[in-house]
């Protein structure tokens, strides 16, 4: 069954059904409901071309990647979050355009996409404190989402997850258990996420009375390579951390790996807790946790990122969205109390 015969046997307009099976909101809901119920009856499946006619609409949703790579998003970190997205993208109706640019093209790349119509809306990833494509989105007039936020978070939607608040809870899970020497393995901390890691971590340790150590932290992207080559460092001193706070699973693998090399028991020796634990291929809970974490699903944020955004583009005179999302700390086996002689 194509749209038209949909629509005859509905007696209604195929733009009406079209508008319908989009979630337009000018449809009244009893017309919307009769038109999906009769969708699903005969197995319609809406042809991507035929929307876009109908609608007026690319169907397309756009994400501009910079081949630097420097970039956070160019790890399986971004791929967990791309499946998820993709999964509500397909469910909508909508292709993914990703445009891969050169460093610094980036402006470029959204100003062609307002101009040429190819996306209705843009998602975007590993904001700075401070970002310019905010501002060049708002100028452009496209609909938008943040995966994250900046500094100064206000008039624009984003999710993102509580930071701050996971760090310094993480941080005192720590001080807690009786370590004062605890380094931190962060990402790069012109980004905002890594900003706010930082300062819940350091407000924690200030509020004990404690002050952080500056050749315990780290700032880098994060790969497990860093994570091993920071560790190794950090381990080689003669007064070397106790726990290690870390901003992602991928380098907490490298910490782990380093603590091995040494002939330290993780959990025992030295303990550990990571963000961003669940991954589809780093999986966490195979045996229970292995890993002491501040849990936190990136391909569930990508879902639920990609359904905000697509509300924007059907609704674009509504207010704001702004979603924070508090990670829960679950107890692996990678943490313990401090060794008796370094409390």
């Amino acid at each position: 069954m194509n749209l038209k015969q949909l629509a005859e046997s509905l007696n209604l307009s195929q733009t009406t059904v079209s508008r319908a099976l989009n979630g337009y909101p000018e449809v009244r809901e009893e017309t919307r409901a009769r038109v999906l119920a009769a969708a699903q009856a005969a197995n319609y499946q809406p042809n991507s071309r035929a929307r876009r006619l109908a609608t007026g609409r690319a169907m397309t949703i756009g994400h501009v990647i910079p081949l630097t790579g420097k970039a956070e998003m160019v790890n399986p970190i971004f791929a967990d979050f791309l499946a998820g997205a993709g999964e509500v993208y397909a469910g909508e109706g909508y292709d993914l355009l990703l445009s891969i640019v050169s460093d610094g093209e980036a402006e470029r790349a959204y100003r062609q996409m307002a101009a040429n119509g190819s996306v209705d809306g843009v998602m975007v990833q590993s904001p700075q404190t401070n970002d310019a494509r905010i501002g060049l989105l708002q100028e452009l007039g496209l609909p938008f989402l943040v995966h994250g936020r900046t500094q100064e978070a206000d008039g624009f939607s984003w999710l993102d997850v509580a930071n701050l608040s996971a760090f310094r809870k993480a941080t005192n899970f720590l001080l807690d258990l009786g370590h004062k020497r605890i380094a931190l393995i962060n990402g790069q901390e012109n980004l905002d996420f890594a900003a706010r890691r930082r300062a819940g971590f350091c407000e924690a340790i200030w509020a004990r009375g404690l002050a952080p150590n500056p050749d315990w932290m780290r700032s880098d992207v994060m790969t497990e390579g860093y994570g091993y080559s920071a560790a190794t460092e950090m381990l080689a001193g003669d007064v070397c951390p106790t726990a290690f706070l870390v901003s992602s699973v991928i380098p907490a693998v490298g910490v782990r790996r380093a603590v091995a090399d040494r002939g330290l028991v993780l959990g025992r020796d030295v303990s550990l807790i990571t963000h961003d634990d669940v991954l589809s291929y780093l999986n966490n809970d195979a045996d229970g946790p292995a890993f002491t974490a501040t849990r936190s699903s990136i391909r569930a944020a990508g879902r639920r990122c990609a359904e905000i955004l697509i509300n924007l583009i059907n609704t674009p005179d509504q207010p704001v969205i702004q979603e924070l999302w508090e990670p829960e700390l679950t107890v692996g086996r990678s943490t313990g109390p401090a060794p008796v002689d370094t409390a």
